[in-house]
């Protein structure tokens, strides 16, 4: 990719490293969206065999009803779209944390492996922000490990991992506002900071059009051990659905976004018709001032704050570590 061969200067700001991470995440979009097979037409009428671990297409009618007080979609609108967060608002915790437990259970992790990430997840639970030297060092670490390996080895690791996490980890209220949009002939994109390989596959088993993810750098195929530009967290994942809109040619003012997270107030504050949706402390405070409405689709007690937003960056590094640890010992074998 062209914004690739941005990357040869060594240091950034860090405004200009969010910038940069927006724009790659739009453009990987963009290319898959470009890469995607066009279906058949003898097929379009016949309803396709569900993947494991996905529901099949046609039993996607009976997912909850969207909540009462939704803004109703303009049904066909060109200009419209809907961006999704992933970690506990599409999914009941972190993918990364659920690509950790994938590996771990195929072998690839020790016990020892994974509880030092489940430590790290719970550290985050309590503090409730990130360590900025922490997440540097959890940061390098993860993308040494990577550095040099396949970029489709992992695709294929992480196409494993996920057959079998998506049908239970899905929050059904969520997954029926995604129904919502997509029904209306929206185009529904994903945005998480988890590495585009995974937001891809989680995208396309909720039948999603695309998705924003970080974008590690790959040369001849390879990781390289750098991103491109910075995780895509907080104000990235607004620059990459700037960016985005921008080349699909989309009104932010008639567009939805949904997220819990108080670090997604940028991405929330770009749109017409922005959703809080499980959200942590500090964003349902922001929401009842700003009037947005919130979706809360926990039950009981609220729900722990397992894999929020604000560990997203070591979550995203964690995974890559264990992602690397697990290619390593596959080309081992």
């Amino acid at each position: 990719m062209a914004v690739l061969r941005r990357l040869t200067q060594a240091r950034r700001s860090t405004s200009s490293r969010t910038a940069l991470a927006g724009e790659a995440a739009a453009e990987a979009a963009e290319a898959a969206l470009r890469a995607a097979p066009e279906p058949p037409a003898e097929e379009e009428a016949q309803p396709a065999e569900a993947r494991p671990g996905e529901a099949h297409p046609a039993k996607r009618g009976k997912a909850p009803k969207a909540p009462e007080g939704n803004h109703t979609p303009e049904p066909d609108d060109p200009r419209a779209a809907a961006f999704f967060d992933c970690d506990n608002t599409i999914l009941r915790g972190a993918a990364i944390f659920y690509l950790g437990v994938g590996l771990y259970r195929r072998g690839f992790l020790s016990r020892r492996d994974i509880a030092r990430f489940a430590w790290q997840q719970a550290w985050f639970r309590l503090h409730g922000a990130e360590d900025p030297e922490h997440m540097a060092d959890a940061k390098h670490t993860a993308l040494g490990v990577v550095a040099g390996k396949r970029t489709a080895d992992l695709e294929a690791l992480c196409e494993e991992v996920f057959e079998d996490v998506i049908a239970d980890k899905v929050w059904p209220g969520t997954r029926a506002l995604v129904q919502m949009h997509l029904d209306a002939g929206q185009r529904v994109w994903l945005v998480t900071a988890a590495p585009v390989e995974v937001a891809r596959i989680i995208a396309a088993r909720l039948g999603m059009t695309g998705a924003l993810g970080t974008v590690a750098e790959a040369r001849d195929g390879a990781y390289t051990g750098r991103l491109v530009g910075d995780l895509l967290h907080g104000p990235a994942k607004a620059a990459a659905v700037r960016s985005l809109a921008r080349r699909e040619r989309l009104d932010l003012d008639r567009c939805a976004a949904y997220s819990d997270s108080a670090n997604d107030i940028p991405m929330l504050s770009l749109v017409g018709h922005p959703y809080v949706v499980n959200p942590d402390g500090a964003l349902r405070r922001h929401a009842r001032a700003q009037g947005w409405r919130v979706r809360d689709f926990r039950t009981g007690r609220k729900a722990a704050r397992v894999g929020l937003p604000a560990a997203a960056a070591l979550g995203v590094a964690a995974g890559a570590a264990a992602a690397g640890i697990a290619l390593h010992r596959r080309h081992r074998a």
